[in-house]
């Protein structure tokens, strides 16, 4: 079983990735959707109009990812954060913020691998997807380590506070944006420091590029605006009028991301942060 597993899982995303290059293409040679009508008519958020924001109330189900966790604290997903479906899940991110089809499908789809479910019937609670070394890592732009902070949903609010202060990068109206340099430092610094005061620290390189990932998509969905970031990131609440700053009528497609992604890896330079490391085993061990 496991076998037949593995080949239909090779296939499955193997057509996937071919979806996702056909769609890359397509958006070449479309239209961009217009600036207010990004997100889809009958969907929440149409016209910068989002449901009322309501943060968790104990006993709901929150997560590593402030993305997922605004959408359940807007009711986009079950308020609770418990009880979603995989399918769900699929269709809410692409319409909230216009990823591409194959990414949203693509991203349920493994999360449900990863904890051993059936996409198509099973459902799941936000905090489960916290599973560590699954898709949570250390060396987090916005969280302690696991092994310091096992409750991931937990807001690291200095790490935050210094993500959004590093940004270098100026829009045409002067606001501030976080670039991929921008993110390729503090990358760098989080995962020395992480290496240095966490004694249980795991950092595959399949986890790297998915911290570059996440870190990504700050910069593609988000746009790097750093006002609205700190609504996102800090307090998990879409802003108001708010849309995605991915216009391609067929959203945001890994191919398209994938060249975001590695550029930020490739800029990271743990080595740079050597010293900040040391002080901060100091500190930690002093603690």
């Amino acid at each position: 079983m496991g076998f037949f597993s593995s080949v239909s899982n090779f296939f499955f995303d193997a057509g996937i990735m071919s979806w996702d290059v056909l769609l890359t293409l397509l958006n070449l040679v479309h239209r961009k959707r217009r600036i207010g009508h990004v997100t889809p008519e009958g969907h929440p958020g149409y016209g910068g109009l989002w449901p009322e924001f309501r943060p968790p109330q104990e006993g709901d189900s929150r997560c590593s990812c402030p993305a997922l966790n605004a959408m359940a604290n807007h009711g986009i997903l079950s308020r609770s954060g418990r009880n979603i479906s995989f399918v769900d899940l699929n269709h809410q991110i692409r319409a909230t913020y216009n990823f591409g089809p194959s990414f949203c499908s693509f991203v349920p789809h493994f999360a449900a691998r990863m904890l051993k479910k059936n996409y198509s019937k099973d459902t799941f609670d936000l905090e489960e997807l916290d599973l560590h070394n699954g898709i949570e890592h250390d060396a987090s732009l916005f969280r302690l380590d696991t092994a310091l902070e096992p409750n991931q949903s937990v807001k690291q609010i200095p790490f935050i506070e210094e993500l959004l202060e590093s940004a270098t990068g100026k829009d045409k109206d002067g606001n501030n944006l976080l670039t991929t340099r921008d993110l390729s430092r503090i990358l760098g610094k989080r995962r020395a420091v992480a290496r240095a005061i966490n004694k249980e620290f795991s950092l595959s390189f399949f986890h790297k590029i998915f911290g570059s990932s996440n870190s990504s998509t700050l910069l593609t969905i988000f746009g790097g605006r750093v006002d609205d970031l700190r609504s996102i990131v800090l307090h998990e609440r879409i802003p108001e009028g708010w849309e995605s700053r991915i216009r391609q009528p067929y959203g945001l497609t890994m191919t398209r991301f994938n060249k975001t992604v590695l550029t930020v890896e490739l800029g990271v330079r743990e080595k740079d942060w050597a010293e900040a490391a040391q002080e901060a085993a100091a500190h930690h061990k002093a603690t």
